[in-house]
């Protein structure tokens, strides 16, 4: 029962994995002429990494991957595309805003998972010094997307911003 369970557990962080990669490419495109570009095309290109390491570990494991949760993942990162954000057609200044909170919060979730694989590691033989290195990328990648997070929501809720997307401006905190 606990092999299953875990099997269940690694492959839904690898459907929000899946979802995660995909968003953070969509989010680095839109955002590549800010001040954030290059630190938000090395988070997505981690991220992507991190999806890789992940299916290498259930390997190790022997879980296998359950493909509809991936898919489900695939679907749920479209979905997004369907909330109005005040506007019928292109990107408004929220769609900047809620999909890096959206990415943030499935960095977070990675870091339980990292977290939580460190606390079986002994009984799983899973490479601790491995898993220390995720997660610390893990809190780097939440610290970046939450700079730009911030710096977003500035510029898309402040009073003289300027129509369309939010310009991702340096953060002062």
């Amino acid at each position: 029962m606990h092999r299953k369970l875990l099997g269940i557990y690694l492959n839904d962080h690898l459907a929000g994995a899946t979802t995660g990669q995909h968003m953070s490419r969509h989010i680095a495109e839109h955002s590549r002429h800010s001040p954030y570009g290059g630190e938000l095309r090395r988070v997505a290109h981690e991220i992507a990494e991190d999806r890789q390491t992940l299916l290498e570990l259930m390997d190790d494991l022997g879980i296998p991957e359950r493909h509809h949760k991936v898919y489900a993942g695939r679907v749920a990162e479209k979905a997004r595309l369907f909330k109005l954000d005040g506007r019928l057609v292109g990107r408004s200044a929220l769609s900047t805003v809620t999909e890096l909170e959206t990415l943030r919060l499935g960095i977070e979730g990675k870091t339980l998972l990292w977290q939580t694989l460190l606390q079986l590691a002994p009984t799983k033989a899973l490479d601790e010094t491995r898993l220390r290195t995720l997660l610390e990328r893990a809190r780097h990648q939440a610290a970046t997307v939450e700079s730009a997070r911030r710096a977003a929501a500035v510029a898309a809720f402040s009073p003289a911003r300027r129509r369309g997307p939010a310009r991702l401006l340096p953060s002062r905190a």
